[in-house]
């Protein structure tokens, strides 16, 4: 008998996702204290067992839904169908594929498109980059930052408060900020990182600063004991995938990202 209930043991969230880190790694990061005030954790258990997870996180401007559904993918269905009745009215959701529907009759739904999860898999090769040019990010560099981001990817995900990890780092060209790599998420109890907000300015693109950039947060994470490094990105920006793969990540899972908005 399938019951679904509101979890509130790090401990337990913490044993279903350990089972597939590089698909949960989000919520993994979440169960930080830097985190965990923002987030509310929904399960359905079949004979006491967490069978699936949905996590709501409120600690940025629009609630984000993270559904990230393990075999038998149905059990999600039935999750999310549940759910229905306490989402809020308009949130942010990463659905794995085929699972959209469930909203459809009451929710307009805006798709972002498909996305692959990636998980650094071979270490050796983010450390054999040259990531030395890229420096250690401050609360001061917050200006140069949303800059850069107004140029290069203004539709990020950044908050000042992310710069708290000491998980960003940022090349410069002739005094202005060239290209960042960040974390979404950080969590050295619980040893995760999810690498966001990667983004070099349209002058500057080509010339392998996302690369050299992106492998001196790797490098730096790594030193600091992070076990797991995952990641999102568009599934049609090859530009990116191809600069993960040269760093070590491997596809470890697809999904779809959604803007959805109550009808009434």
């Amino acid at each position: 008998m399938a019951d679904v209930t509101c979890l509130h043991s790090k401990d337990e969230v913490e044993g279903f996702c350990r089972n597939n880190p590089a698909l949960h790694v989000y919520a993994l990061g979440d169960l930080d204290d830097f985190f965990w005030p923002h987030t509310t954790w929904y399960a359905l258990r079949e004979s006491g067992q967490v069978r699936q997870l949905v996590l709501t996180y409120t600690g940025q401007h629009l609630p984000a839904v993270l559904a990230y559904a393990e075999r038998p993918v149905g059990l999600m269905r039935d999750l999310l169908s549940d759910l229905l009745r306490v989402l809020p009215r308009r949130f942010y959701a990463h659905l794995t594929e085929g699972l959209a529907d469930v909203y459809a009759g009451e929710y307009r739904l805006q798709s972002h498109g498909g996305f692959h999860k990636m998980a650094l898999a071979d270490r050796s090769r983010a450390d054999a980059i040259d990531g030395s040019e890229a420096v250690a990010l401050t609360a001061a560099d917050v200006e140069d930052l949303l800059a850069l981001y107004r140029a290069a990817y203004p539709g990020n995900w950044f908050m000042p408060r992310m710069l708290q990890t000491g998980f960003y780092f940022g090349i410069r060209r002739g005094g202005e900020l060239a290209s960042v790599a960040g974390v979404h998420v950080y969590s050295r109890p619980y040893k995760v990182a999810a690498l966001g907000n990667v983004a070099t300015h349209p002058d500057h693109r080509g010339r392998g600063l996302a690369t050299a950039v992106t492998a001196r947060l790797c490098q730096e994470l790594l030193r600091s004991w992070i076990e797991c490094v995952g990641l999102n990105v568009n599934a049609d920006n090859r530009g990116a995938i191809a600069c993960y793969e040269k760093l070590g990540f491997e596809r470890a899972a697809d999904y779809g990202e959604y803007t959805l908005e109550a009808y009434r």
